[in-house]
Formats: C-alpha cells, structure tokens, sequence
C-alpha cells in the first residue's frame, strides 16, 4: 500500500523558514512525478513544486526564488523536501504531498491533477504578518 506522509508544518512569522518533508513509500515504480500541492479556505488547490524520478523540477510563479524541492530516493523509498523560505502571509494554507507513479517526468499541472490518486493527510502552514 502506497503511503505520502508529510510533517513539518507550524506558524512562523512573515519573512521565516519552515521544511515540508514527505515521506513516500509501498511504491514499486523507480519512475514518478511527486511534489507539493496547497489549498487555502476558499481556494482551489494549487500545484507549489514538482520533482521527477530523474531530478527535473517544477515550481509555481508565486514561490520561484522562495522555495527549493529535493528528494532522497533509497530503494523505492523517497523521502521529499520542500524547503520555504521568506515566508508570506499569503502562503498559508494545508499543504499536501502527491505521487503520479510510473511516468519518468511531471505533466502538465491540468493533466497531472487528473492523473493524481495518491495524496498525503496535508500539513498546516500558517505564517503571520
């Protein structure tokens, strides 16, 4: 059985750092697209960052220069981080780990969404002005 869990949410204050881990395992694919999703009161889920089983990454506008994703893949085992710096306001919300298993890169957001079936239980990130 395939389990996303993510840690590491909390509250910081604007202009701080928190670390998203993700924890995937109970996968057999050595090719995937996996990455971090967010959702606010009120809004659609957005794509935030993508990382691909060959290192090829993806990130949304909004957090370019922000934040940094990055996986250590043991054994079909990935533990993914997401690393956000000079938090905003405006980046909080539940974050969510996902998992597109068995294609080697990451398809566009619209097609990626519909692929998903594999998400994490979400970790909260709220960040004060």
């Amino acid at each position: 059985q395939v389990q996303l869990v993510e840690s590491g949410g909390g509250s910081v204050q604007a202009g701080g750092s928190l670390r998203l881990i993700c924890r995937a395992s109970g996968y057999t694919s050595s090719t995937y697209c996996m990455g971090w999703f967010r959702q606010a009161p009120g809004k659609e889920r957005e794509g935030v960052a993508l990382i691909d089983s060959n290192g090829g990454t993806w990130y949304a506008d909004s957090v370019k220069g922000q934040f940094t994703i990055s996986q250590i893949n043991i054994e079909n085992k990935n533990t993914l981080y997401l690393q956000m710096n000079s938090l905003k306001p405006e980046d909080t919300a539940m974050y969510y780990c996902a998992a597109d298993l068995g294609i080697p890169y990451c398809m566009a957001l619209p097609l990626l969404r519909a692929r998903i079936k594999l998400w994490g239980q979400g970790t909260q990130v709220t960040v004060s002005s």
